[in-house]
């Protein structure tokens, strides 16, 4: 019997989860068997787990799990060194030379589990069957907005927030521009036509932001590209990927440019194929931005778990998406999740003993 355990989340302000109530009892109905970790942050409450059938455990009680279960998170686990027995289903962040994936890759290598990560769960064609990228990109440019409303007053964004609906905080950004009393800044979304650049684009154009959108046509030339220095937002919608053009060069920091705002949805700033070369380090919720440029500024938002900040709304998207593929995992020929485990062994494989 396949064994399912979704455990909680332990990093700070992720509220989010991969399986609805309703996708534990599609999984029941299949013969799995679904244990769910208790949560006092996940935006669904842990008796509605329980009213669908899940068994309940407490916070954090995956590592004592029987070996055969696989662990089900969204998130990183906590750093602490243990070696990983278990197969985890998780973002993992590890295959593109990222300094803390090469540390979870020894522990995996250490322990004999297997990561099957979320980012690369694709069908035939190499398209990824689950994302949260259209909620990242909406909320992504929404903290964009709030740091360009920030700068116009003289200051910087403050600290953000999980809101309980999206039609909240549209409203409530909306009023912060309106009482800028300047022209709403012009935008540019890079990747406009993918999941991160829809959501992006959406968010914008509910506010009344010109978008300018490029994709592939627009940046298959492969930079320079002087016209992003031209606008007053930059959302960077493409991932850190081999071949991947760099948007921003290090020296953008410049004074001659009207770019303000820099929101890197993608966010791998410590990979190599960052195309945003201007920082180094990932922002918060409670500094949503990092000022790189003083005269005039230039903030960068780069907040790794954006769709977070709209927790119900995006889980509920994400594990519609993802239900079909985890009802798959009791087919031991299921090839996602073969495909998932093959680049597992890879990457883990490329690094020395």
């Amino acid at each position: 019997m396949t064994h399912l355990w979704v455990r909680a989340e332990s990093r700070p302000n992720e509220a989010r989860v991969g399986i609805t109530p309703q996708g534990v009892a599609a999984l029941l109905a299949r013969g799995f068997r679904v244990t769910v970790e208790e949560s006092a942050t996940r935006i669904i409450p842990d008796a509605a787990y329980a009213k669908a059938g899940a068994a309940m455990m407490p916070e954090g009680s995956w590592p004592n799990a029987q070996t055969d279960a696989i662990i089900f998170g969204l998130k990183e686990l906590p750093e602490d060194g243990t070696p990983l027995t278990h197969r985890h289903i998780m973002f993992g962040h590890a295959f593109k030379g990222q300094p803390a994936g090469r540390v979870l890759l020894e522990r995996f290598r250490a322990g004999g589990g297997t990561l099957l990560d979320l980012e690369y769960l694709t069908d035939d064609e190499g398209r990824r069957l689950a994302a949260f990228g259209y909620w990242a990109g909406y909320a992504g440019a929404a903290v964009s907005l709030e740091a360009w409303a920030a700068q116009v007053r003289g200051g910087i964004c403050g600290p953000m927030q999980a809101w309980p609906e999206r039609a909240a905080w549209v409203e409530s950004l909306r009023a912060r521009l309106d009482g800028t009393a300047r022209p709403r800044p012009h935008a540019l979304v890079i990747g406009a036509k993918g999941r991160v650049g829809r959501g992006a684009s959406a968010l914008l154009t509910d506010l009344g932001v010109p978008v300018t959108a490029w994709d592939m046509a627009e940046t298959a030339h492969g930079g320079p590209f002087p016209e992003v220095l031209l606008h007053d937002i930059l959302v960077n919608a493409i991932l850190a990927q081999p071949g991947a053009p760099v948007f921003v060069l290090a020296e953008a920091t410049g004074a001659a440019r009207r770019l303000a705002v820099i929101g890197d949805v993608a966010c791998d700033p410590t990979s190599d194929f960052s195309p945003i070369k201007v920082y180094d380090r990932a922002t918060s919720w409670q500094a949503p931005v990092l000022r790189v440029a003083e005269h005039p500024p230039l903030d960068v938002m780069a907040i790794d778990n954006l769709p977070s900040m709209l927790p119900l709304e995006s889980s509920e998207d994400y594990a519609a998406q993802l239900l079909p593929v985890l009802e798959t995992l009791d087919q031991p020929d299921a090839a996602v999740w073969a495909r998932a485990a093959r680049l597992f062994r890879q990457h883990r494989d490329d690094r020395p003993a």
